[in-house]
């Protein structure tokens, strides 16, 4: 995802507050899962065993590829870890400063500090989808990493398998472009570690989630 093919200020409404949905190509829609990344009070016992899991092995610098308002960088960086969230919403990259966490409004294929030195990267949320790529998002993801670093990476249900589909964000009264995604079941987890020069090292499946770690080689 990048700048030039969403309308962030759509997500930027969003997060404000407003209805937003996305809508798929097949003309299947579903409303945007504000108040989780957010992490507003009604989040499930799941949401939270879920955010548990992506970090909780994250001792070193970290850095949150489509980080959102930030919930999982900001806990982070409470914790003492280094982190650094990354998004192309101003919104977003506000909220998560607002936590207290460092960020920046950057596309995550773009120009990076710390490049080659980071020990963790997350991709939650869906976040391997972007791009409708998810090798090219996890080979960016490795590009981060230090030699001994680890991507931290959400997955789909098992047997959902890879769909690569263009998506637009939508409210009661603005319709966004169309902009390429993919979703990717956990039974391909392996393979596209490979394709990207990753290996899996564990998974964790939280409530049909799942979480999986990969290292370099």
């Amino acid at each position: 995802m990048t700048t030039a093919t969403v309308r962030t200020d759509l997500y930027d409404l969003a997060l404000a507050g407003e209805r937003c949905w996305v809508r798929r190509s097949d003309g299947s829609k579903r409303a945007m899962p504000t108040n989780r990344w957010l992490g507003f009070a009604g989040l499930t016992d799941a949401d939270r065993a879920l955010d548990f899991a992506l970090i909780d092995r994250c001792d070193g610098p970290t850095v949150d590829l489509g980080c959102g308002p930030g919930r999982l960088v900001g806990e982070l960086v409470r914790r003492g870890v280094a982190a650094l969230g990354v998004d192309v919403s101003a919104m977003a990259v506000a909220v998560t400063r607002q936590r207290g966490a460092p960020a920046l409004q950057r596309d995550i294929f773009g120009r990076l500090p710390g490049t080659g030195r980071w020990s963790f990267a997350l991709l939650a949320d869906g976040n391997v989808g972007i791009g409708g790529d998810p090798v090219r998002t996890l080979q960016r993801a490795r590009q981060l990493l230090c030699r001994d670093g680890v991507a931290v990476v959400e997955f789909g249900r098992r047997g959902s398998g890879l769909a690569s589909f263009p998506v637009r964000l939508e409210t009661d009264g603005d319709v966004g472009p169309w902009f390429p995604w993919a979703h990717v079941g956990v039974e391909l987890a392996d393979e596209l570690a490979t394709a990207a020069g990753l290996r899996v090292v564990d998974a964790v499946e939280v409530s049909g989630r799942h979480v999986v770690r990969m290292a370099i080689g």
